[in-house]
C-alpha cells in the first residue's frame, strides 16, 4: 500500500474515533455521505468503522475544527475523483450516473440511501419491505453500484486473483465475443455515447466467465448485462456481480446452449397472456404471432436490449432484488399498456411496434410501467404449474425425439445393410452378365465357323459347273436351318440380356445417389455401357452375317435358275429344230398324213409340247427378273448396313 495513503487512512481513523468518542458520529453521518470513489480511497477499515451504529446521545453538538478540517479533506478528495476525466462516476463536481443523463446532488433521497448502505445488515434483515419499496421507486444512481453488490452479496467475494488467472487462459469464444462487441457498440443504444475504453473491460469480463464456465461459455445476451455493470463499477467488481447473477439469478440456466429455461419462461409468459389478456392472445394466434418473437430478448437481457437505459435501469434495480419475476411483470405491463395499439396491427406491424414504439412510450413514464407491473396478478403456484406443464411437454418431446433418433439409427443400419446387399447383387449381376457375354461369344464363334464352312461349300459349288444333287441340297438345307435356329436362340438371348441390363441400370440409378460413392457409380456405369456395347456389337454382327447369308443364298438361287434357264433354252432350241424338220416333212408328205391318222397326232403333240415350253420359258424369265430385283435390293440393304 502507498505510504501516503496509509497515513491518510490512519489520520482519518484517528479523527473519526475522536468524533465517536465525543458523541458526534450521528452529526457526521447526517452531514456527509461517502461516495463510491471515496469509499475506494478510504478502504474497508474506515467504512467498517462508519457502519458501526452510533452510541445513543441525548444531544448533539457542533463539529470541532479538527473534524471540519477532516471533512474538508474528504470532500476535496471526493471532488478530485469526481472531476477526473477517466472516472465513470461524476463530472464537474456533481454526481452523474453513468446510466442516466440526469445530474444528481446530495438530497434527502441520497441521505436515505446513504443510511441504507451504512446500515445494510439492518435494512436487509429487518426492513426488507421498506427496502423493496425504495428499490421499486428506483435506487439513487450514486449508490446504485454499492447497492447492486450488496443485493447479490458480491461485496463479500474476493475474485481479483481468480479474475487475473482467468484472463491469462485462452478461450474458444474470443473471436465471437470480439465480433459481437464490435457490432453491439456501433449499433445499440445502450452503449451509445460511451468511450470505447469500456469495450476491452467488457471483453475481459465475458472472456473470464466463458473460461470459468465451459458448459455455458458465451451468450450474446450476457454482453448487455456485463456492459451495464461496467458502467456502474470497476472491472473486477463488475465480474464479481456478474458471477453472482449467473449463479444465483437463473441467468446461467437461461444461457445454457439448449436454452430449456428460456423456453420455460416464454411458455409461462404465454400462459399469463392467455389468462390475463385473452383478447390480445387471440389476436396473436390469429396472426400467427409467436410470443418468442419479442419475449426472448426480454429474458436474456432483462430488457437492457429492448428499453431505453433509464427505464431498463429501473427494471434492473428490481431484478437485483426480486429476480426474474419482474421480467414477467414488466412484460405483461408493456403488453397491457399497448394492447389497444397492438390489436390494430398485423404480425409485421406488431413486431415493429414492440421493437421501436413501445420502448419509447415506457421511457417517457417509467413509473407508470412499474406501477402497472405490480398490478399484474402473479401467482407463484400458477407459475409452478405452468413450469410443470412445460416440463411434461418437453419430456414428451424428448421421448419422441429419442424414439425418432432410435428409428433413424435403425433405418441407417438397415440402409447400410441394404446398400451392402445391393452392392453385392450388382457385382454378382455384372459378373453373370460377363459370363453370359462369354457364352454368347462362344456361340457366335461356332456360328461363324458354320457359316464359314457354308461359304466354302457355296464357293466350291459356284466353281463347279454342275448343279448339286438333291442329297447335297438337302444337307445344305439342314445346315441352313440349324444355323437359323442357333441364330434365333442367340438373338433371343441377346434380347433377354438387354432387358436384364436395363432393369439393373434402373435399380442402380435409384440407389447410386445415396448408397454408392462417385467412383463406384462411374465404374458400374462404365461396366453397364461396356456390356451394352458388346451386346449391340454382337447383334450387329448377327445382322451382318444374316444379310451376307441371304445374299449368298440369293446368288446361289439365281445361279441355279440361270443354269436351268440355259438348259431349258437349249432344249427349246432342240425342239424348235425338230419342229422345223417336222414342218418340212409335213409339207412333203401331206397326202400320206391324211391317210394315216396316227401319224397326224404326233405333230399336234409336238406343237402342244412347244407351247408348254414357251410358257415355262416365260415363267422362268419372270422369276429371273424378280430374283434380280431381290438381289439388287439385298445388295443395297447390305451396303447401307
Amino acid at each position: 500500500m502507498d505510504p501516503h495513503r496509509a497515513g491518510v487512512r490512519a489520520k482519518c481513523r484517528s479523527r473519526l474515533e475522536q468524533c465517536w468518542q465525543n458523541d458526534k458520529k450521528k452529526d457526521f453521518q447526517e452531514s456527509w455521505v461517502v461516495s463510491a470513489p471515496v469509499r475506494s480511497t478510504l478502504g474497508t477499515d474506515v467504512m467498517d468503522f462508519l457502519s458501526v451504529p452510533p452510541p445513543s446521545s441525548p444531544h448533539s453538538s457542533q463539529l470541532s475544527p479538527d473534524e471540519e478540517k477532516l471533512l474538508a479533506k474528504l470532500e476535496e478528495q471526493n471532488r478530485l475523483l469526481e472531476t477526473d476525466s477517466k472516472s465513470l462516476y461524476s463530472v464537474n463536481g456533481v454526481l452523474r450516473s453513468p446510466c442516466s443523463s440526469k445530474i444528481f446532488s446530495f438530497d434527502e433521497d441520497s441521505s436515505t440511501w446513504g443510511c441504507v448502505v451504512a446500515n445494510w445488515d439492518e435494512w436487509s434483515k429487518k426492513k426488507v419491505k421498506r427496502l423493496k419499496e425504495m428499490i421499486r421507486k428506483g435506487i439513487h444512481p450514486h449508490f446504485r453500484p454499492t447497492v447492486w453488490q450488496m443485493l447479490c452479496n458480491a461485496h463479500s467475494l474476493s475474485v481479483r486473483e481468480q479474475y487475473s488467472e482467468l484472463l491469462q487462459k485462452t478461450c474458444p469464444c474470443e473471436k465471437v465475443i470480439e465480433k459481437d462487441l464490435s457490432r453491439i457498440f456501433s449499433r445499440h443504444q445502450l452503449f451509445q455515447g460511451l468511450h470505447s475504453s469500456i469495450q476491452q473491460p467488457l471483453f475481459n469480463v465475458l472472456k473470464a466467465y466463458s473460461v470459468l464456465d465451459r458448459d455455458v461459455g458465451y451468450s450474446q445476451g450476457s454482453a448487455f448485462i456485463a456492459g451495464l455493470l461496467l458502467m456502474q463499477m470497476p472491472e473486477v467488481e463488475a465480474f464479481g456481480v456478474f458471477l453472482r447473477l449467473m449463479q444465483d439469478f437463473r441467468l446461467r440456466e437461461l444461457y445454457r446452449p439448449r436454452m430449456v429455461e428460456l423456453g420455460c419462461c416464454m411458455f409461462q409468459l404465454e400462459g399469463l397472456i392467455q389468462e390475463q389478456l385473452p383478447e390480445l392472445y387471440s389476436h396473436f394466434q390469429t396472426h400467427a404471432f409467436n410470443t418468442s418473437t419479442f419475449s426472448s430478448s426480454w429474458f436474456l437481457t432483462v430488457f437492457l436490449s429492448c428499453l431505453p437505459l433509464t427505464a431498463a435501469s429501473r427494471v434492473f434495480d428490481i431484478f437485483m432484488c426480486e429476480g426474474l419475476e419482474i421480467v414477467f411483470r414488466v412484460g405483461m405491463a408493456i403488453l397491457q399498456i399497448t394492447q389497444t395499439e397492438l390489436l390494430k396491427l398485423d404480425m409485421e406491424g406488431m413486431t415493429q411496434f414492440l421493437e421501436k414504439t413501445a420502448p419509447q412510450q415506457m421511457d417517457r413514464d417509467p413509473n407508470r410501467m412499474i406501477m402497472t407491473a405490480y398490478q399484474i396478478k402473479y401467482d407463484s403456484k400458477r407459475m409452478k404449474k405452468l413450469e410443470k406443464e412445460y416440463t411434461a411437454i418437453k419430456m414428451k418431446e424428448m421421448e419422441e425425439q429419442e424414439e425418432i433418433k432410435k428409428l433413424h439409427s435403425e433405418n441407417k443400419l438397415l440402409r447400410q445393410r441394404l446398400d451392402t446387399l445391393e452392392k453385392r447383387y450388382c457385382e454378382g449381376a455384372v459378373w453373370q452378365l460377363g459370363q453370359e457375354c462369354m457364352r454368347i461369344r462362344l456361340r457366335e464363334a461356332e456360328r461363324q465357323h458354320v457359316l464359314k464352312q457354308m461359304e466354302i461349300k457355296m464357293l466350291l459349288m459356284e466353281k463347279s459347273s454342275t448343279v448339286p444333287d438333291e442329297v447335297s441340297m438337302q444337307h445344305l438345307h439342314e445346315q441352313l436351318v440349324s444355323g437359323k435356329l442357333r441364330e434365333a436362340e442367340a438373338l433371343t438371348g441377346l434380347r433377354e440380356i438387354r432387358h436384364h441390363i436395363k432393369d439393373l441400370e434402373e435399380k442402380w440409378q435409384q440407389k447410386s445417389s445415396s448408397s454408392v460413392s462417385d467412383r463406384q457409380g462411374e465404374l458400374m456405369s462404365l461396366r453397364f455401357r461396356e456390356v451394352r456395347a458388346q451386346v449391340q456389337l454382337t447383334q450387329s454382327r448377327h445382322q451382318l452375317l444374316q444379310l451376307q447369308t441371304q445374299d449368298q443364298l440369293c446368288s446361289l438361287h439365281l445361279k441355279r435358275i440361270t443354269e436351268r434357264m440355259h438348259s431349258q433354252h437349249e432344249r427349246l432350241q432342240d425342239l424348235t429344230m425338230q419342229n422345223q424338220r417336222l414342218r418340212n416333212l409335213l409339207g412333203q408328205t401331206t397326202e400320206e398324213e391324211q391317210h394315216k391318222a396316227p401319224e397326224d397326232e404326233e405333230p399336234e403333240e409336238d406343237a402342244t409340247a412347244v407351247r408348254k415350253l414357251q410358257d415355262q420359258i416365260a415363267q422362268l424369265q419372270a422369276q429371273i427378273r424378280r430374283l434380280s430385283r431381290q438381289k439388287k435390293a439385298t445388295r443395297l440393304q447390305h451396303n447401307d448396313t
